[in-house]
């Protein structure tokens, strides 16, 4: 386990810099003396939030994710659909994102800007939270360096093509990765992150029903755990919404 979490320390410490902003210097004191109180601030907001609604760590890490995948750490993801712009967060492999998440950071954001107006961005309180989301639930420390500076422009169309979904192929997923510098020792400790949260029955329905003339279900998968994910979302089709914890005996301790 200690391995583990070495691997996605540095893997998420990577995924930080590698999707730097080129826009500014980035440094971890970089608002050291135009909003000094933003450590504590967000640590307050964070931990009320968490304590109210457990699956915020969970969705905030998948938007990060999401929104650094896509084109960058740009907070991209965060911005609203308008009567003339369909953006990022309304793409079809986003609208099963937790609203917790962008809960969170409307509240953060909202309490940096009463304290220090115009000086966080929301792509530094979305790395942010993340990090500090992760440690409040088990999982390893890592640094943040500050300065993002946010996107004004969403795009959906480039959604798709950048993010993996459930059912793409090892092969593609292994491209995927690499096409943004990841090996496959690190995009598995990415994946590890899946240890907190939960997964729509919808997503990985075609394993556990009808999977194929001989198997009602993969045999790949433990019979008991099976069975159990068979019966817990028999009902899938009605309730889209169905869902499953990726962790059955800790699904809220980040523990991989």
């Amino acid at each position: 386990m200690a391995f583990t979490n070495l691997v996605l320390l540095f893997t998420l410490f990577s995924f930080l810099l590698l999707f730097r902003s080129t826009q500014s210097k980035l440094s971890a004191d970089y608002y050291n003396k135009t909003c000094p109180k933003f450590q504590n601030i967000m640590q307050t907001i964070l931990a009320e939030k968490q304590l109210s609604a457990p699956t915020t760590a969970a969705a905030t890490l998948r938007v990060f994710f999401h929104d650094c995948f896509v084109n960058g750490c740009d907070s991209s993801m965060l911005i609203a659909s308008n009567a003339f712009n369909k953006s990022e967060r309304d793409a079809n492999v986003n609208l099963s994102v937790a609203g917790d998440a962008f809960d969170l950071i409307t509240r953060v954001k909202t309490a940096l800007e009463l304290e220090c107006p115009g000086v966080v961005s929301c792509s530094d309180i979305l790395a942010v939270s993340a990090r500090d989301l992760v440690v409040m639930v088990g999982g390893p420390f890592y640094e943040v360096v500050l300065g993002r500076k946010d996107s004004r422009e969403s795009n959906p169309s480039i959604v798709d093509k950048n993010l993996p979904k459930a059912l793409t192929p090892m092969n593609e997923l292994l491209s995927l990765f690499s096409s943004k510098g990841f090996s496959a020792e690190e995009m598995v400790a990415l994946v590890g992150a899946h240890t907190i949260g939960f997964s729509h029955c919808e997503e990985f329905a075609n394993r556990i029903f009808n999977f194929s003339k001989t198997s009602e279900f993969d045999p790949a998968y433990n019979p008991v755990f099976a069975q159990g994910l068979r019966k817990l979302c028999a009902n899938y089709t009605k309730s889209p919404a169905m869902s499953a914890f990726n962790d059955v005996y800790t699904p809220g301790k980040f523990d991989n």
